[in-house]
């Protein structure tokens, strides 16, 4: 059951995208697992991909394509990650590429391939190429919301947002999906993600925005620690807007990042709204660095501690396994007394000890909430950074435990 959050609305067009969900068979019968993303002649992509060694076929291929030419479609399937796959696992991306390129009148490097699901499964090439006529057909651009919910795997619902924002040119609209819901933490992305603006954004200007954005979404989110084989975002542009973006610093370009922000952490906090098994969203805000990557450092410790988690699950507010983290994370001559922490609005630890005027009832009363804010502050500078991650339940074993079943 995800914590406060439901299926988006109606997400907004983006002029010169066209998105089509069909049913494949890839894993199940009778869900839509396949998704085409058009993108009209003269749009730019951007994108980032996992750093996981074990990187499934198609980041390679995707990687391989974007960077020899500008995509004109994009392929996402559900229910196998074609990961671990080796050389035939290659091949199989290759060829859904090929046919598709072959049925859109494109040259295969202008299709960019995406998969999610169960790793080390040959993909089905067959049923994924004998949708793809359907699909080509089927495009729509207001395909997104089925799209939302064709990329899903052990997600329970779907994600997605859509934002429109004024400039002294006229409007810019961004709209994205993502997936994830387990194997989700940062080293790069940790899910699929797919964010799309009818702004023209120069190449440059489009990967820093990206990675700008990741800065505070989903480079800063953990469900379990663990960083998937296929973790990709993409970043469209399709220019077919009012609002022209070559320099981030302009006034349309802060707009522009504002917006992708916006769109960024809203899925990226989804995600962990929707963990494999979660009751609780809970914000870890880590205060007084002295800088943002030792905040990160801490702020990871505390929000991947299977004992924390477990801790916020059963709503015991046991600050002893939060402190502990902190002093685990590694950070060199941290000053224990200068450390304080607070459980929602309630302190716990001051000067590295328990608050003396803290109780357990004010403890329990903040651990029984959905959601919970625990803020450290270091004493140590003024850096600070929030990762979000959620609790660990007893769903979350039995999820995986069935996975494959």
């Amino acid at each position: 059951m995800a914590v406060r959050l439901s299926a988006p609305g109606p997400l907004a067009p983006i002029a010169g995208v066209r998105l089509a969900s069909v049913a494949a068979g890839v894993r199940k019968p009778g869900r839509d697992d396949v998704v085409l993303l058009e993108l009209a002649p003269g749009g730019r992509a951007a994108a980032v991909f996992t750093q996981n060694a074990f990187c499934a076929a198609p980041v390679t291929l995707a990687r391989r394509h974007l960077a020899t030419t500008a995509p004109r479609y994009l392929l996402i399937n559900s229910g196998n990650a074609n990961a671990g796959t080796g050389g035939p696992g290659m091949a199989a991306a290759q060829a859904c590429c090929a046919e598709l390129a072959r049925l859109a009148g494109c040259e295969p490097d202008a299709v960019l391939p995406f998969s999610t699901g169960v790793i080390g499964e040959p993909l089905p090439v067959d049923r994924i190429t004998a949708v793809l006529p359907t699909a080509l057909a089927g495009l729509d651009a207001r395909g997104w919301n089925t799209a939302a919910r064709a990329i899903m795997t052990t997600d329970t619902v779907a994600k997605g947002h859509s934002v429109t924002r004024d400039t002294p040119h006229g409007p810019l609209t961004v709209t994205g999906i993502a997936k994830g819901s387990g194997m989700i933490h940062p080293n790069m992305a940790t899910m699929l993600a797919y964010v799309a603006t009818d702004a023209a954004v120069s190449q440059t200007a489009l990967q820093r925005c990206l990675e700008r954005a990741m800065g505070g979404s989903f480079n800063r989110i953990t469900v379990d620690g663990d960083t998937s084989t296929n973790d990709a975002c993409v970043l469209i542009a399709t220019g077919q807007g009012a609002v022209a973006v070559d320099d981030l610093d302009s006034p349309a370009g802060e707009t522009l990042q504002a917006a992708v922000d916006d769109v960024c952490r809203t899925l990226a906090q989804a995600i962990v709204r929707d963990g494999e098994g979660a009751t609780k969203f809970i914000t870890v805000a880590v205060e007084g660095g002295r800088d943002e990557a030792e905040c990160a450092t801490v702020a990871y410790a505390i929000a991947r501690s299977p004992l924390v988690k477990t801790a916020f699950f059963a709503s015991d507010p046991n600050w002893g396994r939060i402190l502990a983290a902190v002093g685990y994370a590694g950070l060199d001559n941290l000053d224990l007394d200068a450390v304080h922490v607070h459980l929602g609005e309630v302190c716990i630890v001051r000067g590295g000890a328990r608050a003396g005027n803290y109780t357990e009832a004010q403890g329990q009363a903040v651990m029984a909430q959905e959601e919970i804010t625990v803020r450290v502050d270091l004493g140590r500078g003024t850096a600070r950074t929030t990762v979000w991650t959620c609790d660990f339940s007893y769903d979350y074993v039995r999820i995986n435990a069935e996975y494959r079943t």
